[in-house]
């Protein structure tokens, strides 16, 4: 299983929000590209980098920083945020980022999740934001009435490959990630599963090892201190 730092980034800086409220935000550093150079050196295997400005504007903000970031490091980057045409998945993956994730844009534009697909294959993630189950969009500031779980099968059938699961309740509390919807996910599709939001402790990713999935994304735990990458990469 893989893990992968998190790092959020808005207006610049390294942040974290609390269950994705934009109001709740918490500075890290003032230098994501830093940031990522940390996490290397203590030998994260990926990155996941989110334009937090760009989810919320319906179009990539920081670009510039992300791309900064994919030439400086040598472990490979995931990137979502504000995702939503052909010609921004080109740039991302022609600045070097090995996996640009689609988050609302899948939702909206099944031509484009297509067309992504066949061009890029496996390259192509797809980020499933729920609340209560159902799929947020719009930097997760909307909620809509589809059901995160039959989305996951409609990718599945789209040849979507790799999907990542946040549970926004959970996000940025430390309480643990949603075992029971991450598990019936799990047994539902044949699909690479990544867990977002709440995941904490060693005993955390004992349970999604135990469970089957192929990674999971540490955020908060790491910027508090609660936990170190090296003991959850021991685990």
């Amino acid at each position: 299983m893989i893990l992968f730092p998190a790092i959020d980034i808005r207006n610049g800086k390294c942040v974290r929000l609390i269950q994705g409220d934009y109001n709740q935000e918490r500075i890290y550093s003032d230098s994501p590209v830093e940031m990522a150079k940390t996490w290397e050196r203590e030998n994260a295997a990926y990155l996941h980098i989110v334009d937090l400005d760009g989810a919320k504007n319906a179009q990539a903000v920081n670009e510039n920083l992300i791309t900064d970031i994919a030439k400086q490091i040598s472990i490979p980057i995931q990137v979502g945020g504000g995702i939503r045409t052909q010609a921004q998945i080109n740039a991302y993956i022609n600045a070097g980022v090995d996996r640009v994730i689609l988050g609302t844009a899948a939702l909206q534009d099944d031509h484009l999740l297509k067309t992504a697909g066949d061009r890029y294959g496996a390259r192509i993630a797809v980020s499933i934001d729920a609340r209560n189950g159902y799929m947020a969009t719009e930097g997760w500031t909307e909620t809509s009435d589809v059901r995160a779980l039959d989305f996951v099968k409609k990718l599945r059938d789209l040849g979507v490959q790799t999907v990542i699961y946040t549970d926004i309740s959970k996000d940025g509390m430390l309480e643990g990630p949603n075992l029971t919807e991450l598990e019936a996910i799990q047994s539902t599709v044949d699909v690479d599963i990544i867990a977002s939001g709440g995941v904490t402790t060693e005993d955390d990713i004992r349970a999604l090892r135990q469970m089957g999935l192929y990674g999971a994304i540490v955020g908060r735990a790491l910027y508090d201190g609660t936990t170190t990458l090296k003991k959850l990469l021991e685990v």
